[in-house]
């Protein structure tokens, strides 16, 4: 009876049992799991090429500003798919099954792996803003001819001035732009915070009370754009619409000559 009850404390008190991972038949998991994050990969990537993100290009630095988008997309997209495949597959493959209150397998850290794991992402979120910046630089260039632009934001609409020598600017309603040269905007608010973009440029600028922000971009094609209000700026958000009409520049030359003698036959 002593020697019973002995055996029962001493099964009693032994450790959990440890137990492997399950392996699948004929394939380590890893190499499954890679596997599927490259197929996985590969049909996410074909997508994203695949839509069609943007509105026709109209400006200079629209392509640049697509490809940059696509690279980031192409970068992010893998990666994205390999973790959440990895998570998704260890969450499946190795959970514990009900019932089973075995403990897993010891897993010891490993530094080199540590080290790999930071410094690739380091070394591609370098190398991303690094491109980024190269092409923000060739964005923001100036052109020594730029038409210069005040755009103002107000709830819920835009305005446009049109600076002139040796008198008042010309006031509008709508943007006009001469095709092929370079447009300066210097962008304000005169309530909250709104936000000028204009999608077929690729370009957007923050409009911040008391503050004076710049952007610029050289349109390429003839044709009218939309211009968006593209910050939360309140009830009337969704109707801070206006367009940018650009035409070539002797009409621009008439245009802005018209404005400028219904403005002085005003005053």
């Amino acid at each position: 009876m002593a020697d019973e009850q002995a055996e029962n404390e001493g099964r009693a008190e032994a450790p959990p049992e440890r137990r492997e991972p399950p392996q699948p038949s004929g394939e380590h998991p890893i190499a499954r799991m890679l596997l599927i994050g490259a197929i996985a990969s590969a049909i996410g990537v074909g997508m994203v090429l695949f839509i069609d993100w943007f509105p026709p290009a109209a400006s200079s630095g629209a392509q640049s500003v697509d490809t940059l988008y696509g690279v980031t997309l192409g970068i992010a997209v893998p990666i994205f798919v390999l973790v959440m495949t990895v998570a998704i597959y260890s969450v499946v493959r190795f959970r514990a099954r009900p019932g089973d209150t075995r403990d897993g397998a010891p897993v010891h850290g490993s530094a080199r792996l540590e080290v790999v794991w930071v410094a690739i992402p380091f070394l591609i979120v370098s190398a991303l803003a690094a491109y980024s910046w190269i092409v923000l630089d060739n964005l923001e260039a100036r052109s020594p001819r730029a038409l210069q632009v005040d755009v103002r934001g107000q709830q819920f609409a835009w305005t446009f001035q049109y600076p002139q020598r040796g008198g008042p600017p010309v006031r509008s309603e709508q943007l006009v732009l001469p095709v092929g040269r370079q447009a300066d905007f210097t962008v304000q608010a005169s309530d909250v915070i709104h936000s000028f973009w204009v999608p077929a440029f690729r370009i957007k600028q923050d409009a911040v009370p008391g503050i004076k922000t710049e952007t610029r971009t050289t349109p390429t094609r003839v044709g009218t754009f939309d211009v968006v209000c593209a910050e939360l700026c309140g009830a009337g958000h969704a109707t801070m619409r206006q367009t940018v009409r650009v035409v070539p520049q002797p009409e621009f030359d008439r245009w802005l000559a018209s404005r400028r003698g219904a403005a002085a036959g005003a005053s």
